[in-house]
C-alpha cells in the first residue's frame, strides 16, 4: 500500500496535521489487519512520524506479523531527491506540517531492518527486506 495512493481514496478527508496524520496510521493499520487476515502479505510505505502510532500498528497487526523498516535517508538528501517539490514549497511556506521541515519526525529507536539510502542500492535494500522476512517466516 502507498501512501500517495490511500491519500487519493481512504483518507482523502485526511490533512498533515498531527491528528491526521495519526488517524492515517491507524486506518492504514486496520487495513492493512484485514488484508493479512485474509491472507495476505502486507507492505506498507507511509511516512509514520510518530513513534506511538508505529507501536500502535505493531500492536493491531500483532509483532510476530509487523517488520518495521526504517528508510534512513538525510533531510538534505530528501530534498535533492524530491521530484514533486514538496520540499520546496514547504521551505518557502506553501506547504504547512511538512515532515521534517515544519513538522517533527521521530526517528525509530530499534526499527526491524534499516535501509541507508545513500550507501545501499535498492537491489540490496530489497535484498534485505526479503531476508529479514524469511527470517522471521513471513514469506
Amino acid at each position: 500500500m502507498d501512501g500517495d495512493n490511500i491519500r487519493q481514496g481512504l483518507n482523502k478527508d485526511l490533512g498533515f496535521t498531527d491528528a491526521d496524520r495519526v488517524e492515517n496510521i491507524r486506518r492504514i493499520a486496520e487495513v492493512a489487519k484485514l488484508m493479512m487476515d485474509a491472507g495476505m502479505i502486507v507492505i506498507t510505505a507511509f511516512i509514520s512520524p510518530f513513534r506511538r502510532e508505529r507501536q500502535l500498528a505493531r500492536e493491531l497487526v500483532g509483532d510476530e506479523n509487523f517488520v518495521e523498516v526504517f528508510v534512513d535517508t538525510p533531510l538534505d538528501i530528501c530534498e535533492q531527491r524530491d521530484p514533486k517539490g514538496l520540499y520546496r514549497k514547504a521551505r518557502i511556506g506553501q506547504i504547512p506540517n511538512m515532515t521534517g521541515i515544519n513538522s517533527p519526525y521521530e526517528a525509530p529507536e530499534q526499527p526491524d531492518l534499516t535501509v541507508h539510502t545513500t550507501n545501499q542500492s535498492e537491489t540490496t535494500a530489497v535484498e534485505s527486506l526479503r531476508n529479514s522476512l524469511e527470517e522471521r517466516g513471513l514469506l
